[in-house]
């Protein structure tokens, strides 16, 4: 970067050695801001839709990376550019998933029976931490009294409880 464009940014933006201040933090909020925008038209705006595992991962880095950027704790350059990598690294791996079944459970997780048949699975259950009142909740969410009315209900990829009456 020349001389001139790298002082013109410095003084617009900071720099991560100084203390920003509010007309610089304000300008850094408005680059964040677009380049939040420009990312969910770019890799889709069901990026946290479901909320897997690594939804719930990515969206913290960034985030985290974002708020440094936004406070001049870090470059905002390299913090955009950082976080650029990450949505790529997530886009292939959501990508990836959709081909390589051992991915996709890595990333997504698998559906797991919870009752089959009226029979609840207590051991699938505890091994997800759901209680008896979860499977209240979701029963009756469904329009459940009981299990028995059920011939399957599965704990799917992302978290919710979907049945199927008997």
């Amino acid at each position: 970067m020349s001389g001139s464009l790298a002082d013109f940014m410095s003084q617009v933006f900071g720099d991560s050695t100084n203390t920003i201040g509010s007309w610089q933090m304000t300008a850094r909020a408005v680059v964040v801001l677009a380049y939040g925008l420009a990312v969910v038209r770019i890799f889709g705006r069901r990026i946290f839709g479901k909320w897997s595992p690594l939804d719930v991962i990515l969206s913290v880095l960034i985030g985290s990376n974002l708020s440094r950027a936004l406070t001049g704790n870090s470059p905002l350059l390299a913090t955009l550019v950082s976080t650029t990598l990450l949505l790529a690294l997530y886009w292939s791996l959501a990508r990836l998933s959709r081909r390589v079944r051992w991915i996709s459970w890595l990333v997504k997780g698998r559906e797991v029976v919870l009752i089959r048949d009226g029979q609840i699975d207590w051991k699938e259950m505890s091994r997800h931490n759901l209680g008896p009142h979860d499977l209240d909740e979701a029963l009756h969410g469904e329009g459940y009294e009981s299990a028995e009315q059920v011939r399957i209900a599965r704990l799917e990829r992302n978290g919710d409880i979907n049945m199927m009456a008997r």
